[in-house]
């Protein structure tokens, strides 16, 4: 009796374990159990996410009615979220980029020279998806090196992992500390220097300085001012007298002798020179060649660029951020003034010995006359 009495209440436990009603809040625990503790182990706490493994709902915010289902998103060639159709996901400042993006030290430097193209080299190659740069100078390796690198790395902008960080400082490659000083941040880094004629680059810097102070003496002046002159001639404009190599329009333009500071610390294969003429007469090929350099796909292209012929220059079609075309401020592109030939002439004797030995440091022959 007591054995057939405990055998039909084990049976009513088991039906009662077994009723839709146990199965049900069976389910429902076990669910909460997975739930929670997939959330307490997630990827998010310890680790920023994979842009592919991000949930498709936070990248795209749209799902797609006629399937029922959420594109496919995935990571173009160029860096950017895209999804299977294509079409690109749209991206904001609270998106997967950011939770991996950080403020790194320069891999790249555009280091000179002053009036050669440097910030139309920047503006150009900032159109590249993989390349983050700077876009004022900071300034850091001539004049604010006490600050310390915890200080520029914190003036550089926030990166992912891929792309390059880069800067340009024209006063580098001429000032004596700045090849040990980047060397002892980074030996690896590459280099880039835009240089054009001396001689055109020169009466460019001083157009420049007679933008901001008109009353300077002539450029004629200026050039032969304190070698072998006196007051009286170099004030009526003379011509005679030794080239004062020392003023700074002309010493920026011995490309060889700065480049011999540089080489004692970075092998030529870390430098490369962008050919001034030819970054205004044929910017794409000489931006394919700096992408080359850097490691880069060959994005920017002869389709970004159009010729502005009241400026003289190239301009950009659509640059970053912005559907209109742009061309460099007014600063860029000013009306030289017109040099005494006899001055230009004794100019080309003055660098010719100074470019030949350039060429032969660059490996490259620029053609100046």
């Amino acid at each position: 009796m007591d054995a057939e009495r405990s055998f039909m209440n084990e049976q009513e436990r088991f039906q009662d374990r077994n009723s839709p009603g146990t199965h049900m809040a069976t389910a429902v625990c076990v669910y909460l159990f997975y739930f929670l503790n997939g959330c307490c182990n997630s990827d998010l706490v310890e680790n920023p996410p994979d842009l592919n493994s991000v949930n498709k709902l936070l990248l795209t915010g749209w799902y797609d009615e006629r399937n029922r289902t959420f594109p496919q998103v995935t990571t173009s060639s160029y860096g950017t979220l895209e999804d299977t159709r294509g079409s690109p996901v749209l991206e904001t400042n609270s998106t997967a980029k950011d939770w991996t993006a950080t403020r790194r030290l320069p891999h790249a430097l555009i280091i000179g020279v002053k009036k050669g193209g440097t910030r139309a080299l920047l503006e150009f190659l900032r159109l590249h998806p993989d390349i983050r740069a700077l876009g004022s100078e900071p300034h850091f390796f001539d004049r604010h090196y006490a600050r310390g690198l915890d200080w520029y790395r914190s003036m550089m902008p926030k990166a992912l992992d891929g792309q390059i960080v880069m800067e340009k400082t024209p006063r580098y490659f001429v000032t004596e500390e700045t090849p040990a000083r980047i060397y002892a941040m980074s030996r690896d880094i590459k280099l880039i220097v835009v240089v054009r004629d001396p001689i055109t680059r020169a009466i460019s810097d001083y157009t420049q300085i007679i933008s901001k102070t008109p009353d300077v003496p002539s450029f004629e002046t200026l050039t032969f001012n304190k070698n072998g002159s006196s007051a009286s001639t170099a004030a009526a404009g003379t011509t005679s007298g030794q080239i004062d190599a020392l003023w700074s329009p002309l010493w920026i333009g011995l490309y060889a002798k700065h480049l011999e500071r540089w080489l004692a610390y970075f092998p030529l294969s870390q430098i490369h020179f962008v050919h001034g003429e030819r970054l205004i007469s044929d910017p794409a090929g000489e931006l394919g060649r700096v992408q080359d350099f850097l490691g880069l796909q060959r994005i920017v292209t002869d389709k970004h660029f159009y010729f502005n012929k009241t400026k003289g220059f190239p301009c950009l079609k659509k640059p970053e951020g912005s559907s209109k075309p742009h061309c460099l401020g007014k600063t860029k592109g000013r009306i030289h003034p017109r040099i005494d030939p006899t001055v230009i002439q004794k100019l080309r004797e003055f660098y010719q010995p100074h470019n030949l030995r350039f060429y032969q440091m660059a490996g490259q022959d620029f053609g100046w006359q």
